[in-house]
């Protein structure tokens, strides 16, 4: 059970097109070639981001762009634009509710409480980190990637 990696390339996708405003136009090839995703899993991305307000893409010539300021964008709305069955998905449940054993009839009733408190934690964490402080991180280790560099 884990967050799709669809979550962190949407990430690396909104930190790249931060960067790089201004400086390149952002089309879904060079983002391919950034995550090393196929092009067509970063259109899919980048249409939900696109769906769910985050971003603008001109049609045709490309460009994205970011639709808001990044510390208005929270890491549980990029997840939400790329997930629509949202926290559930994250905790699942298998199918035997029709067997006749006594557990297998009531354990969906018997997690559903403590699946929700961790679904609802989770939620909670996501809201608190934005797409700011992830850039923050990323511009803070590039920076030391930098200096690295240099004493090399």
């Amino acid at each position: 059970m884990q967050i799709s990696m669809k979550c962190s390339v949407a990430v690396h996708c909104l930190i790249f097109i931060h960067e790089a405003k201004g400086i390149a136009k952002v089309t879904s090839n060079l983002l391919a070639e950034s995550t090393g995703s196929n092009p067509v899993v970063i259109r899919n991305i980048l249409s939900a981001l696109k769906k769910a307000g985050l971003i603008t893409v001109p049609r045709g010539t490309g460009g994205a762009e970011l639709c808001a300021d990044p510390s208005q964008i929270t890491l549980y709305q990029i997840y939400s634009a790329l997930e629509p069955d949202g926290m559930s998905s994250i905790i699942g449940i298998h199918p035997c509710q029709k067997r006749p054993c006594p557990v297998a009839q009531n354990i969906r009733q018997v997690l559903k409480t403590p699946y929700q408190k961790i679904e609802d934690s989770i939620k909670q964490a996501m809201e608190e980190i934005t797409l700011q402080s992830m850039i923050d991180d990323f511009e803070q280790l590039a920076h030391l990637s930098d200096s690295d560099t240099a004493r090399s």
